[in-house]
């Protein structure tokens, strides 16, 4: 149950910062040998990747983002230490953080797929022959999602040749509807919130034995799909000479909507770094749903609905009531808290993204750039730092960048105009 005085905070829709208690109740729904599975799957497919998808040519079918300097929006921010930009707006051909879980899991059903129908399973470039094409065919992908995880699934189940249907609710983007059907996706629209598109997916893929449902809300696949994330990070700190320890720490923003991508992220940094990592999400003061879930505990859903909020925000990769619960249990004691952010302040962070570092984000992947102030401008935070021992001005702060490379000129530029 959530505490009335949080409860009440909430529903003030003031922005707050959330510190984790790190009880555990639960054990980890996943083991993390499964995290290992999916960084070998992501190698192997890697050739096959590199030969379907034009935009993963160049990284020889690697699917990953730069770690770019972000000097200038923390001088813009006021901020303190080295600040670093995840640009997984840049992820290639999805150009979403969804593109890692979301390619994960199609090439996990590809592979299972391939192997009921006699594959050897050895070198997965194979299953570009058109014999592999044409079984692909009968099958279908189906996945429930504001957007980002839609278009990750969807194209990567088209390069297949698999078939695949997108459910969405009606006030999602109309760009990324629009993409996906130009690409033979079947996309269907539905009143209502998130979660009754992704209901209605679940239900239809149920009833088809050739279909098999992406699960944004408890797929293993899909968690330990971005977990590789963390070893990833891990490796270009190295290439870059920034060590991680006690003394120097790493603190890590990322935006949150049901939980899944930024969960896995963080659960693969924690397996890399342990305690010298800290991660904090960041969700919208209407949609603060891992927040409202790891407060309440992790035996019983809760939705933001049930306290009265409206999960109606500009962040619309963001807008979730109820946040996974495959998630919030691995989160845990692994999660450092949680920070709420206004929508009017996102248009501020998209256009600084722009000025300051050139990239083109999405407001939902704008959510994180006040993560760093909240731990050194606010007494939250400074308690946060004492208690464990942590020295901001010492540590690397990362604010993972989740969408936008995609979007279209003019909504861009109607985003920068407001």
């Amino acid at each position: 149950m959530l505490a009335p005085e949080l409860a009440d905070t909430l529903r003030g829709r003031m922005p707050m910062l959330w510190l984790n208690p790190g009880s555990r109740s639960l054990e980890d729904p996943l083991s993390p040998d499964l995290v290992d599975a999916a960084e070998r799957r992501l190698l192997r497919a890697a050739p096959l990747l590199a030969k379907i998808l034009p935009g993963l040519a160049g990284s020889d079918g690697l699917i990953e983002s730069p770690l770019m300097d972000a000097q200038a929006l923390r001088d813009a921010l006021g901020g303190q230490s080295r600040w670093l930009f995840k640009a997984d707006n840049r992820l290639p051909v999805a150009g979403s953080v969804k593109a890692r879980g979301g390619f994960h899991e199609v090439l996990e059903f590809a592979e299972q797929v391939a192997l009921s129908h006699g594959w050897d399973g050895v070198n997965f470039a194979d299953l570009d022959e058109p014999r592999w094409r044409a079984c692909f065919a009968t099958y279908q992908l189906v996945v429930g999602s504001t957007g980002n995880l839609g278009i990750s699934i969807g194209l990567m189940s088209r390069a297949l040749g698999f078939a695949a249907q997108v459910h969405m609710s009606d006030d999602a983007k109309q760009w990324k509807k629009q993409l996906l059907r130009d690409q033979g996706v079947d996309v269907v629209e539905h009143a209502g919130d998130y979660a009754k598109a992704v209901a209605a997916g679940r239900a239809i893929a149920e009833a088809d034995p050739q279909a098999h449902f992406v699960d944004d809300e408890r797929s293993l696949s899909l968690f330990c799909g971005y977990a590789v994330a963390g070893r990833r990070v891990a490796a270009q700190l190295a290439e870059q000479g920034i060590e991680v320890n006690a003394a120097n720490p790493l603190l890590i923003y990322l935006p949150c909507g049901v939980g899944g991508a930024p969960g896995g992220i963080t659960y693969g940094l924690k397996q890399v770094f342990g305690n010298n990592v800290h991660c904090f999400f960041a969700e919208p003061l209407e949609s603060p749903s891992v927040l409202v879930q790891l407060a309440s505990g992790v035996r019983d859903p809760m939705s933001v609905h049930d306290i009265g909020l409206s999960n109606r925000t500009l962040a619309d990769g963001l807008a979730v009531g109820q946040a996974s619960m495959l998630a919030s249990t691995c989160m845990q004691d692994r999660l450092a808290g949680v920070f709420t952010v206004p929508d009017t302040s996102l248009g501020y962070y998209l256009e600084l993204a722009w000025e300051k570092l050139g990239e083109r984000v999405e407001p939902s992947a704008a959510a994180a750039f006040p993560g760093p102030g909240w731990i050194t401008g606010s007494q939250a935070g400074l308690q946060w730092c004492a208690r464990h021992q942590v020295d901001p001005s010492r540590a690397t702060h990362i604010l993972w960048c989740t969408g936008g490379s995609l979007v279209p000129d003019a909504e861009f530029q109607q985003w920068l105009s407001q």
